[in-house]
């Protein structure tokens, strides 16, 4: 999509030009390595996306759109480690190559940085901004430690697993939304509806990260096949094949995932029982849902037609990733 070229175009190029030049390079050197990796950079992309939308000034928003992509790739860092994770956009992660006390250390340190690039917005804007940032790492924090209970949880819900990956995901894109909206100076109730479009999109496409998980061409996704069942994550999955399953299928899922392993045979059984249960189609249905609930809130936007086409065209493109 030529619009999406030329909103990473402005992006990559903002990223350059603050690639870190600091010392020490043991600390600084791996920051570089993984925002310059790229990858779509969707996050900044909907910041600059939403200021456009209510006619923003790019200028006054190309740096918080950086601190959501720097603040981003924190999380990244973090999630890779406490995931054991070897690969990131088919690349060695950065505790791989350097160990895990730079890996915690870069990461803290570009969150850090993320906060610098709202300094120059004017005070109540700034505030306004910082509140939203503030609030979604948290409830994103929040969001992975339900994520690692869920690993030892027997009685995981549809709701739990919900509530977790907006915080995990969806509240993310929801605020890069709102933050370019706010510097924008639409209204609340705009702002809000592009929030929640931007919720139930994450909500969405998140769904699809673990589908392409099991279900995806791993060359083009970039991760290890599988490795939400190798950890024992309850996605959902995991939650449509308990609810769906036959009551055998049911004992040897809760035999697979009493064990962390990465057992070929613990993955292909899974798989079967998935097939079996008919989950993937189970679960496309569940991302059209929430693609369908994020596209109600973009109609009640006070804004021309002509200025929901991108979000649209962004909706398609996240939700038809490879398969």
């Amino acid at each position: 999509m030529q619009f999406l070229d030329e909103y990473q175009d402005i992006v990559a190029r903002a990223v350059d030009k603050y690639l870190f030049k600091n010392k020490p390079v043991e600390l600084y050197d791996p920051m570089n390595y993984i925002i310059s990796h790229g990858g779509k950079r969707l996050r900044p992309i909907m910041v600059l996306m939403a200021n456009d939308m209510f006619d923003g000034d790019m200028k006054k928003a190309i740096k918080p759109a950086l601190a959501i992509e720097f603040f981003h790739n924190f999380t990244l860092i973090h999630d890779d480690i406490m995931d054991e994770a070897p690969l990131r956009r088919n690349k060695p992660t950065i505790h791989t190559l350097h160990g895990l006390n730079v890996g915690i250390l870069s990461g803290d340190a570009l969150m850090i940085k993320a906060y610098k690039f709202f300094e120059d917005l004017e005070p109540e804007l700034f505030k306004a901004c910082v509140r939203v940032f503030t609030h979604t790492g948290l409830l994103l924090c929040e969001g992975q430690q339900y994520d690692i209970n869920f690993e030892t949880m027997d009685d995981v819900t549809f709701n739990d697993y919900i509530r977790m990956i907006t915080y995990k995901t969806g509240v993310l894109s929801a605020s890069s939304f709102e933050i370019g909206a706010l510097i924008a100076g639409a209204d609340f109730k705009d702002a809000k509806a592009i929030f929640n479009f931007g919720k139930n999109l994450g909500i969405a496409f998140q769904i699809m990260d673990d589908y392409l998980d099991v279900f995806g061409n791993q060359e083009q996704f970039g991760k290890k096949h599988a490795g939400d069942i190798y950890e024992n994550k309850k996605t959902v999955l995991y939650l449509l094949a308990r609810e769906h399953g036959t009551e055998e299928e049911v004992k040897e899922l809760d035999f697979w995932y009493s064990k962390k392993t990465d057992n070929v045979d613990k993955i292909y059984s899974v798989e079967k029982i998935f097939r079996r249960a008919k989950v993937d189609e189970k679960t496309l249905h569940l991302i059209q849902k929430y693609n369908d609930l994020a596209q109600g809130y973009l109609n009640k936007i006070d804004v021309p037609d002509e200025k929901k086409k991108p979000f649209i065209e962004l909706a398609n493109y996240l939700l038809s990733r490879e398969s």
